[in-house]
């Protein structure tokens, strides 16, 4: 569990940072900032939610990992701090976002 928690949870943390990148560069292309309502704008919003569940997935295998008797404990405990970082990353940048625009 332990192990699984960290490759999901980094595979899922950099899939989080290279959404953001991609949603950056779509906003700065487009002429006046991407219409909420495009394709693009939506495929975002959609992969945004499909990573934080993998995200909240990865927290979830990292707290039964935490509590499985006479296992190591590292993995488990680097995938649910991972988890739990990029979640709170990505709210705090989506809370950022909405307050700056």
């Amino acid at each position: 569990m332990g192990i699984a928690s960290f490759v999901v949870g980094c595979v899922g943390g950099a899939m989080l940072l290279m959404l953001f990148v991609v949603a950056g560069i779509l906003e700065n292309a487009t002429p006046g900032g991407m219409d909420e309502e495009s394709v693009e704008a939506v495929l975002v919003g959609l992969f945004l939610f499909v990573f934080l569940l993998l995200q909240l997935g990865a927290a979830v295998l990292g707290l039964v990992g935490l509590f499985q008797r006479d296992r190591r404990r590292l993995f488990a405990g680097l995938g649910l701090a991972i988890s739990v970082g990029s979640i709170v990353m990505a709210v705090f940048a989506l809370v950022v976002g909405m307050v700056v625009s």
